[in-house]
């Protein structure tokens, strides 16, 4: 085996599902794009890593909410170009061609182009680490969409998208939660 430069370990397993976070503070909505995602367990609980770098950030800290949304391969450019830029001084809907979808239980915008999006509230932030904690309150779908391929950043500008779905029910049937 070839020994990997430690500052690229994280590379090998980075590659969780990209997703956008929108939020609203005052009036104004924004997007920030997020590849440090997790699940925590069979509820509907999930962690992000973000911090006072992101103009997000304060959104989350104050109002405690946000929507996690989750876009496919065909977004890719917009997905990059919003995390490349400021929700301080872009309007990322606008200029990204995006659409707000109000939520039924929190303030910040669903984002229609994408596959999914999730309501969420923060139940907890961990300051040493930048992780955001999240319980998601309401989960929403587009069964008629035809690109259902999410992205996953590596974490060095590039990006893997998902491929064909391989059935293990049968055999896991023990290990999965009733109605999942």
């Amino acid at each position: 085996m070839l020994q990997l430069n430690l500052s690229k370990a994280f590379t090998l397993m980075e590659s969780g599902p990209v997703v956008l976070v929108s939020t609203h503070h005052g009036k104004k909505d924004n997007i920030m794009t997020i590849s440090w995602t997790m699940v925590l367990d069979f509820t509907p609980r999930f962690a992000i890593t973000t911090g006072e770098w992101n103009y997000s950030f304060a959104a989350l800290r104050e109002n405690k909410e946000c929507v996690i949304a989750i876009p496919t391969v065909d977004m890719l450019n917009e997905v990059v170009g919003i995390g490349m830029c400021s929700g301080a001084d872009t309007d990322k809907f606008a200029k990204f061609k995006l659409t707000p979808i109000p939520g039924k239980f929190v303030k910040s915008p669903l984002i229609k182009e994408c596959l999914a999006n999730i309501e969420c509230k923060v139940i907890d932030i961990v300051k040493k680490h930048n992780i955001v904690v999240l319980e998601a309150v309401a989960a929403y779908i587009d069964a008629e969409r035809k690109e259902k391929r999410t992205v996953h950043a590596v974490g060095d500008g590039t990006f893997i998208v998902d491929g064909r779905r391989i059935d293990r029910r049968e055999m896991m049937a023990a290990k999965i939660p009733n109605g999942v």
